[in-house]
């Protein structure tokens, strides 16, 4: 049979592969792209399905559901196909709980925990450190920052133990890796955890829900909509689902793609599924080593989301007060559709559903959020993560669900038990993801083998969140990532589709150490005394005005003194 002869073709069909083929598709319309994905539906990490709520069905995200206000590719591409945002819920007293099933349980309103002084010192000592050093990372070109081989031989594990003071501090960094990353510490580098935080800004930026942040706001109807939507776009009948690559082989006329059941002929390949799926498929002739060592030995997080649906406040009574002595039953219809934006129990008692716990035996899961959809559906969204999700993925899932209802219990209250419906995915058991939410670099990778993570391989293309320089592992990323790849064919196929801009922005990125000299660190020299009476001067400030925007001051304040210091060494 004579193999199909195509212009692009895109492996991969989630929000990388298809922002790649939109992108070419609104550049240069005649050209003939085609899209393989071995799943049988489009989106990749983002999947939303409907499940039983309050008001009959609704719908949820068990992959990828966040945006920020400052992810600019991904929030570009929302307007463009006309879907909205709306906000995470974040008011009310969170709960955090560390230091094991006994420690004691406790409830914030602000984004800083409710701390000791003395782990509010460290903390406050440890991210100043932290954040000192993202500001001299070279995020295109991790190997031209300054110590970065070794920031890169060490883990984020082994950076924590030399450099936090508790062990309160300690459990919470655990936590902070396997929620973002489902990973432990000790399983990827530092320089990469760097890299990672620089790429959104700082760390504060990956862990929190303010504006700017990873965790601020939601899609309307869900995030697999997007690939739909630009499945839609570049054409379905370019789309073939159900058709894993197993092979790629490149001759001076084409690269020859094969799945189980055909070859398909293209002028380009772009690459745009997980490292270590890339991995797995036959390149002839073989891809460098550098960039096989590099895909071998990326190792993704393992995460288990769940659902949990709740009734809202009407639907748990058969009436509700109205005016004193009236009630809905029977009221006009606008008084009846005030129970579709009635709260959930969780928000009647003061509670945003943010409840953060440390690694323990009896509690399966990481972090918790409120999940009530735009529609009113109250639901509670959380994550098992990392150890725990190794941990937990062995055992049944109504002993999960167990766990899991127990501990929302012990910190929401008994309403927490009366559900309506509980949902899970577990991301590591997924065909043709086999993780979430992203690869990790173990140490010594950043500084030898990063630059073959986007460099072309002949007629092939990289993309993936894994290979962005912005948000990268996020959903922003995965646009990103995928337009650039778009560029990089276009050069090659349309260069006059390009402006000079972008075709200087491809020279650069496939020259080798291409990434700009960053300055040399700032972290400045800072005696044990200095750094203990500053510590505490900030513990205090934060105990007496548990305001939003302390740490922030406190810390813009220390940049400004420290500036002023000539001393220059490697981590304080």
């Amino acid at each position: 049979m004579t193999a199909e002869i195509w212009d692009v073709i895109i492996v991969g069909a989630g929000l990388s592969g298809l922002s790649a083929a939109h992108l070419l598709r609104k550049r240069e319309a005649k050209l003939r792209i085609l899209i393989l994905e071995g799943k049988d539906r489009v989106g990749g990490r983002t999947v939303s399905t409907e499940i039983p709520a309050a008001n009959g069905v609704d719908r949820w995200d068990f992959g990828g559901q966040w945006v920020g206000s400052t992810q600019t590719h991904i929030l570009e591409l929302i307007k463009e196909l006309g879907l909205e945002t709306f906000p995470q819920f974040n008011t009310g007293k969170r709960v955090h709980h560390m230091g094991g099933p006994d420690a004691k349980v406790r409830t914030y309103r602000t984004s800083i925990p409710a701390l000791s002084p003395v782990v509010l010192m460290d903390l406050t000592h440890f991210m100043w450190k932290i954040d000192r050093l993202c500001a001299t990372v070279c995020v295109d070109d991790p190997s031209r920052t300054p110590n970065a081989v070794e920031l890169d031989s060490m883990t984020l594990h082994s950076y924590i133990e030399q450099h936090a003071w508790t062990t309160e501090l300690k459990e919470e960094m655990g936590l902070c890796s396997r929620a973002v990353f489902g990973v432990e510490p000790s399983q990827m580098s530092f320089l990469f955890f760097l890299m990672y935080a620089a790429a959104a800004g700082g760390v504060l930026p990956l862990l929190e829900s303010t504006p700017g942040s990873a965790q601020e706001l939601k899609i309307k109807g869900g995030t697999q909509q997007l690939s739909e939507c630009l499945a839609e776009h570049v054409g379905w009948k370019n789309v073939r689902l159900g058709s894993a690559v197993t092979a790629i082989w490149q001759d001076a006329e084409w690269a020859r793609v094969k799945t189980a059941t055909n070859t398909f002929l293209g002028r380009a390949v772009i690459v745009t599924c997980p490292p270590h799926l890339a991995a797995k498929i036959h390149y002839q002739p073989s891809l460098p080593s550098q960039r096989q060592f590099l895909t071998q030995n990326m190792p993704v997080g393992h995460m288990i989301k769940f659902i949990i649906t709740y009734k809202t406040a009407n639907s748990r009574s058969t009436s509700l007060s109205f005016s004193g002595s009236k009630s809905l039953e029977g009221a006009p219809g606008w008084a009846s559709h005030l129970s579709l934006h009635l709260p959930a129990f969780w928000r009647e008692k003061g509670f945003s559903g943010e409840i953060v716990t440390g690694s323990s035996s009896d509690c399966p899961f990481s972090v918790t959020f409120d999940a009530t959809s735009p529609s009113g559906n109250a639901a509670l969204v959380g994550f098992i993560a990392g150890q725990q999700a190794y941990k937990w993925s062995s055992k049944e899932a109504a002993e999960r669900r167990k766990a899991v209802l127990s501990c929302l219990v012990k910190y929401l209250g008994p309403e927490a038990a009366s559900f309506i419906h509980h949902e899970e995915k577990d991301w590591a058991k997924e065909d043709y993801s086999g993780g979430c939410p992203v690869n990790v670099m173990a140490p010594g990778l950043l500084t030898y083998y990063h630059p073959s993570l986007r460099r072309p391989c002949g007629r092939i293309y990289w993309a993936g969140t894994e290979t962005a320089t912005q948000w990268c592992g996020y959903m922003s990323g995965a646009v990103q990532a995928g337009q650039r790849a778009a560029v990089e064919v276009l050069a090659e196929l349309c260069p006059t589709t390009l402006t000079q801009e972008e075709q200087e922005a491809v020279q650069h990125s496939q020259t080798e150490g291409s990434g700009q000299q960053t300055p040399s660190s700032k972290l400045m020299y800072l005696s044990t005394s200095k750094a203990m009476v500053i510590a505490l001067t900030i513990s205090a400030a934060l105990l007496l005005a548990r305001r939003q925007n302390t740490l922030h001051k406190v810390k813009t304040y220390l940049m400004d003194v420290f500036s002023t210091t000539k001393n220059n060494i490697f981590l304080l």
